[in-house]
């Protein structure tokens, strides 16, 4: 049962009981409702900054006069200028058409008359909340969709007896709601098993919010993570939907979990430890469920040590940790996993699907994989591209015990900044592919939209 509260701002007494009687006992859409009384303008403002309202009831006329609605119309434009998104029912005993047209532009949703009849003022009410939950829902999921990391989503399954036992432990836990910390090094794939986690649990009808923590900026932290209000801060031009309200009901996953800035860890250790936070620009505290799933290849030992981590959100993120062990120790998964990834990206580029020799597989086998999984798919998602023959060969896969030599044709490159080297690595490799940009991000072992991004960065893109 949800609880919807109700702003009446009305100067008379008997008004504010009857609407908090007529409120009582109504219940529709598994919403019941809670009366906040104000007597005038100035009384609903401090309210509103006190705590949250669902909808508000506006009488228009108050001390001044009885028929110019003029401080109802001042209450709406403080509504405006304070960018308080709360749908408004106008109330007035004295409705004429200006007012009416008034009340509107100042972004009152509806107008209803007094003496009101029951049924229509609470048809009214069930309207605008339901409105404004459409309008959230569909905000969620803009936001989602802007949000949620795109990566690819496959059912293989694990053979190495590491990677079986790891699966066996974690189908024990999954559906309880402690927290797990991820360990392992960078490519592990760690983010394909936060979403097994997810599926196995009780809230996998619910959303799997992923987070990459590395990638946000201090300044940011507390807007992507709690959300923003329109005019929080300069570029704050519209309200902004944060992950832990993004993920209510779900799971979030933090990746790179030791990134987080020692400034902001504070913050993030509150809303763990009572699950409670502020919208930047707000002052209502709100509360979320979330299941936790964290991710790291830190040494969290040494970053404590150099108090670099505080130990008292370490301890909040490993309820239970689970090892993530590098491809290299997953001898029996290494051709079965390659063999998978030329099915997946022969079905993504439309190509005939390509085999692997037997010398080919021997190289994989004996390839001491520094970038594990997400190398792997990388290096099959080039050969699949490049390679014209119907099987890959050793020659095709440019395997190296320096993983980016096949850009540099074994030559050196000179002294310069890392902009530089990349600017230049990019080129390489769209003369290499022929200015076939899909291709020479495989190459790179970029996505197509990271590549693009560089294009516009290094102003190649016209090149």
């Amino acid at each position: 049962m949800q609880l919807s509260k109700i702003l009446v701002v009305d100067d008379r007494a008997d008004i504010r009981l009857s609407l908090v009687i007529l409120f009582e006992d109504v219940c529709f859409d598994n919403t019941s409702f809670e009366v906040i009384e104000a007597d005038n303008p100035q009384s609903a403002q401090v309210q509103l900054k006190q705590q949250k309202i669902d909808l508000i009831l506006l009488d228009m006329n108050f001390t001044l006069d009885t028929t110019s609605g003029e401080e109802g119309l001042g209450f709406l434009r403080w509504l405006q200028t304070s960018q308080i998104d709360i749908p408004v029912i106008a109330l007035t005993a004295w409705s004429n058409t200006d007012l009416v047209v008034k009340a509107m532009q100042l972004g009152a949703q509806d107008f209803v008359e007094k003496p009101w009849k029951n049924k229509q003022l609470l048809h009214a009410v069930q309207q605008q909340l339901s409105l404004k939950q459409l309008q959230q829902q569909n905000a969620k999921l803009q936001q989602l969709s802007k949000n949620q990391q795109q990566t690819p989503k496959h059912n293989y399954q694990w053979c190495s007896p590491c990677m079986v036992q790891l699966f066996e432990q974690i189908k024990t836990v999954a559906k309880t709601e402690v927290s797990i910390l991820l360990t392992g090094d960078n490519g592990t794939g760690k983010s394909d098993l936060a979403r097994f986690i997810h599926q196995q649990s009780s809230r996998k009808t619910d959303e799997l919010i992923s987070v990459n923590m590395g990638a946000i900026s201090e300044s940011l932290f507390e807007s992507e993570m709690f959300g923003h209000k329109k005019g929080a801060f300069t570029d704050a031009k519209s309200n902004r939907i944060g992950r832990f309200e993004l993920a209510a009901g779900g799971t979030l996953f933090l990746d790179e979990i030791a990134n987080i800035p020692l400034s902001q860890q504070a913050k993030l250790l509150r809303v763990l430890e009572n699950g409670e936070y502020e919208v930047l620009g707000s002052s209502h505290t709100q509360s979320t469920d979330i299941r936790l799933i964290s991710a790291t290849n830190g040494d969290f030992s040494r970053l404590i040590r150099d108090e670099k981590f505080r130990e008292d959100l370490y301890y909040r993120l490993n309820t239970i940790t689970f090892h993530v062990p590098a491809l290299a120790e997953r001898q029996d998964d290494i051709i079965p996993l390659a063999e998978f990834y030329l099915s997946h990206f022969a079905l993504k580029y439309h190509l005939l699907n390509k085999g692997l020799t037997s010398k080919a597989k021997q190289a994989l086998l004996s390839y001491h994989w520094p970038g594990n999984i997400r190398e792997l798919s990388h290096l099959i998602e080039r050969a699949i591209l490049l390679t014209q023959a119907l099987k890959i060969d050793v020659d095709d896969l440019r395997l190296s015990s320096n993983t980016n030599s096949q850009l540099t044709s074994n030559v050196e490159l000179p002294l310069m900044t890392l902009a530089q080297a990349e600017a230049q690595l990019i080129k390489q490799a769209l003369v290499q592919t022929d200015h076939h940009i899909p291709k020479a991000a495989a190459l790179l072992g970029l996505t197509k939209a990271s590549m693009y991004r560089r294009l516009e960065k290094y102003d190649l893109a016209k090149n």
